[in-house]
């Protein structure tokens, strides 16, 4: 159960609503609660199959059909995550609304590059070895369903106060999105730092 607990603790301290809604901002302000809501779930059926499959499948995904290192994805991934976060820095959360683009399918959007990450999609590649498939697949359901019914919950606090407080919220938004940056770029240097020493251990 102990290992159960720890799995879903890391993919959610990794999904992290509350940086993922800073990530959303825009979203956020744009949709209604209904719309918002249907959107979102789509983007977590999306998100829960992508998981799914690096949890059954594992590195398989990478060593067999892309015919690459795992160690090579945490290193190009971690080098992605450290140019968001170093934008971050300097242009605050608009600049996840660059990424996504103009795409018309919202929740594809938000589910990469939001939810299905680098780190998430090496959570779930761990979390496939620790458990039987069946577990492991539930793990990430509920760890997403978590994620989303938290989002959720603040799209509604944010909804209530920001008629009030709008301007206190903008720049709750902005300093907390550059705080984010700072956790962003150490979680990609760790995964660089991840990918280096497991192709040191080759050699």
């Amino acid at each position: 159960m102990n290992d159960v607990f720890n799995s879903t603790a890391l993919l959610l301290t990794l999904l992290n609503p509350f940086l993922v809604i800073i990530y959303l901002v825009d979203v956020v302000q744009k949709l209604e609660q209904k719309q918002f809501r249907h959107v979102l779930m789509r983007a977590g059926l999306i998100t829960s199959a992508i998981f799914c499959s690096f949890v059954v499948l594992g590195d398989k995904i990478f060593t067999g059909v892309m015919q690459v290192e795992f160690a090579s994805f945490q290193i190009f991934g971690g080098i992605v995550f450290l140019l968001i976060g170093i934008q971050f820095v300097f242009k605050g959360p608009v600049v996840i609304e660059a990424l996504r683009g103009e795409s018309t399918n919202i929740s594809a959007s938000i589910a990469m590059p939001v939810l299905i990450g680098p780190g998430t999609i090496s959570a779930c590649v761990l979390i496939g070895k620790r458990h039987e498939p069946l577990v492991a697949c539930t793990i990430v359901v509920i760890s997403v369903f978590v994620c989303l019914a938290t989002i959720l919950v603040l799209k509604f606090i944010h909804d209530m106060v920001n008629q009030k407080r709008s301007a206190l919220i903008d720049r709750y938004i902005e300093i907390m999105g550059r705080i984010t940056a700072l956790y962003v770029g150490t979680v990609s240097i760790d995964m660089i730092m991840q990918g280096l020493r497991t192709w040191a251990d080759k050699f």
